[in-house]
């Protein structure tokens, strides 16, 4: 079974719509237009944000049409026979250029460019927003745990915590960050990533002794079988238990797994826990613990040189704790052959104008240095001024940069290879190997150096200004 490609227009605001039957009205509709996608606030208190959700959306993208079904209920909704007659015929066949899934990305910057008309921009907003700021959320969340845990694996246990079924995509992002299998079941299958799971404390609960429960399971699941061992009492009856049971497993030919612990002072007890195994010759059976597990406390834990293999997360991971959403927005960049911008009080809320593009320059390493934004036309700018601060800027003379802007979607076809979640995983590793690593660490991260051009900067005081003499 493979992902939904397919969902319907209606996935939306409904102002969206509303505003698609005034342009229609005042035939603006189909005038040509440019979007913008960009975030204003990195989450966790982080250096970076990882791009994710891209490959979905474009497949949505694709298929994007109106029903009759989604016809017959606008019509009840008011909207005017002729706009829906419009709209029977409607699919996305606008140009998108930008990031590709995986990549590194920073606030206020470009990173995705919408082209196509008006009524196009308008219509794919929110399906858009939806899709890349819940997985880049969740995707940023769990490259900050594989930080924290480096080789050891990573377990999704977030689905019964989820968002509903936001969960699907939750573990899809948790793949494309950093994480290697994932107990979503029905994830597992769609986006082909191993499964995984152990046992609750109801099933010991079930039988009579903590001992029989261990053995019906492992008769069960010989070959991967792993024991929860602290629903009495872990040391002195789970842990023991197990061994008891591993030895049995090795009698006929078996290894027992793992063992789980899911409470108490985890790192005390896998120190406790290894030394019982390793002095029995089991040294082979892994332990894995999980119980409010994030980023911190994984961290604190192997500082304790706790012994442990794996790492179950969930809560924490799945809902993007503390912070919950990334806000990014979806702004209106031109329309009708004019650059077009939002003004506010809050200079940082004050859009960039014109068609845009982001070149990465890199230090003598080869390693992200600084993104500059830049319009479509410009080809190597050598400065760039900070976007709120004139004052500030910074030299881009003699440093090499790499193109970050693709063309990832044209005449509302995608263009990039379909990739697995594994594939775009490494791509985020690779990618990050590259951020140095004042920008990823967890306390006061070195703010990545984002840019516009002297070109933007005097276009968007042009338009202000424009705008300042007509009142």
């Amino acid at each position: 079974m493979i992902p939904d490609k397919s969902i319907s227009p209606l996935y939306t605001d409904l102002y969206q719509l509303t505003m698609g039957q005034a342009y229609f009205k005042n035939e603006k509709h189909e005038i040509p237009a440019c979007f913008d996608y960009f975030f204003r606030k990195i989450p966790f208190k982080g250096g970076y944000v990882v791009l994710a959700g891209l490959q979905e959306l474009l497949q949505m993208l694709e298929n994007l049409q109106f029903s009759s079904g989604d016809l017959k209920y606008l019509k009840k909704q008011g909207f005017q026979a002729d706009f829906l007659d419009y709209l029977e015929g409607f699919r996305f066949r606008g140009n998108i250029f930008g990031m590709r899934e995986g990549e590194i990305v920073f606030p206020f910057e470009p990173i995705l460019r919408v082209e196509g008309t008006l009524l196009e921009g308008q219509l794919v907003e929110t399906l858009l927003l939806n899709m890349l700021n819940f997985q880049s959320l969740i995707a940023t969340k769990a490259s900050r745990i594989r930080h924290s845990a480096g080789d050891r694996l990573l377990s999704d246990f977030g689905l019964r915590r989820a968002q509903s079924l936001g969960a699907m995509h939750a573990s899809r992002a948790a793949v494309v960050g950093g994480f290697d299998n994932t107990s979503n079941v029905l994830a597992a299958e769609r986006y082909n990533i191993p499964p995984s799971g152990t046992m609750a404390h109801s099933f010991i609960e079930t039988f009579d002794s903590e001992l029989e429960a261990f053995r019906r399971y492992a008769e069960s699941f010989p070959d991967q079988c792993v024991l929860l061992v602290d629903t009495y009492n872990t040391l002195k009856s789970g842990v023991p238990n197990a061994i008891k049971v591993a030895h049995e497993l090795e009698a006929r030919g078996h290894k027992l797994k793992a063992i789980r612990l899911d409470s108490g002072d985890l790192a005390y007890f896998a120190k406790r826990a290894r030394k019982m195994f390793d002095e029995n010759g089991l040294d082979y059976v892994k332990i894995v613990v999980s119980n409010q597990l994030d980023e911190h406390v994984i961290k604190s834990l192997l500082e304790q040189q706790a012994p442990i293999d794996i790492f179950g997360v969930g809560t924490s991971m799945v809902i993007g704790r503390p912070d919950g959403a990334i806000d990014g927005v979806y702004k209106l960049a031109s329309a009708g052959g004019k650059a077009r911008l939002k003004i506010s009080d809050n200079v940082q809320k004050t859009t960039l104008p014109g068609k845009k593009k982001v070149l990465r320059y890199l230090d003598h390493y080869g390693s992200f240095y600084a993104d500059c934004v830049a319009l479509v036309e410009e080809e190597k700018p050598d400065r760039m001024i900070h976007p709120f601060e004139k004052e500030k800027s910074l030299s881009l003379k003699e440093r090499e940069f790499e193109e970050v802007f693709f063309t990832l979607m044209e005449n509302g076809k995608a263009m990039e290879e379909t990739l697995s979640v594994f594939e775009l995983r490494e791509r985020v590793y690779q990618r990050l190997k590259r951020l140095p690593l004042e920008h990823q660490r967890f306390d006061f991260p070195h703010i990545y150096k984002v840019g516009i051009t002297e070109r933007i900067s005097d276009l968007r005081s042009q338009i202000i200004q424009q705008h300042q003499d007509a009142l």
